[in-house]
């Protein structure tokens, strides 16, 4: 059985005004990300049409790697000082999986 990766999509809503200190502290958390049990790539996206918006894609290789290894762990609380401070409202995470590829 082939193991499907999965993608934590997280929407981020920041204070108006705290885009680049919010930026500095997710570049100050990537290793966290990196070192993390079951993460393969991370990458931060922000709106056009609303700068105070983010969307973070973050790849893992299960979706217990997230849910379990990661957000019980230290580097999860890290992640979390870096930044939480900046968010104008809780983020919204959900998960995927790939269904079509290369259309």
């Amino acid at each position: 059985m082939t193991q499907t990766t999965v993608f934590e999509v997280c929407l981020l809503s920041i204070k108006p005004g705290m885009e680049a200190e919010f930026e500095a502290g997710v570049r100050q958390a990537a290793p966290l990300f990196r070192r993390a049990k079951g993460c393969l790539s991370m990458e931060l996206r922000r709106f056009v049409e609303n700068p105070c918006m983010y969307h973070l894609l973050v790849q893992w290789n299960s979706l217990e790697a997230h849910t379990v290894d990661f957000r019980a762990s230290e580097d999860f609380q890290k992640w979390r000082s870096c930044v939480s401070h900046c968010f104008a409202a809780p983020p919204e995470v959900i998960h995927t999986v790939e269904t079509l590829q290369g259309f």
